[in-house]
């Protein structure tokens, strides 16, 4: 992380296509780190950061899902706008969390 960036929120979850790992919002991107774990020792091992997103690039926010809920985000990337979908507990606060970083970020 830079000098001036902080963590907000962090979460394990998992993403539709990227698999699981750790969710985390800082007052300047979303990220998301892969993990892996074993049964055998309980051990879990942060792999590769598989997403980092400025919050100025993220076009959309909302949350979707009835019984799975989800927090789900477009933002734009060297392919285009893609669309990501985290499993998440508490998707309500994860959303104005979100939201609320980004006015603050386009606000600075």
């Amino acid at each position: 992380m830079e000098k001036d960036e902080h963590r907000v929120k962090q979460e394990d979850c998992s993403e539709d296509g990227l698999g699981v790992g750790i969710l985390t919002l800082t007052n300047k991107r979303l990220a998301f780190d892969k993990t892996r774990a074993r049964i055998m020792d309980f051990s879990k091992h942060i792999g590769d950061t598989v997403l980092d997103i400025p919050l100025n690039e993220v076009v959309k926010t909302w949350k979707e899902g009835l019984l799975m809920k989800k927090i789900c985000f477009t933002a734009k990337t060297g392919d285009g706008e893609k669309t990501f979908k985290f499993g998440v507990f508490s998707t309500k606060n994860w959303l104005k969390t979100i939201d609320k970083s980004i006015d603050e970020f386009k606000n600075q």
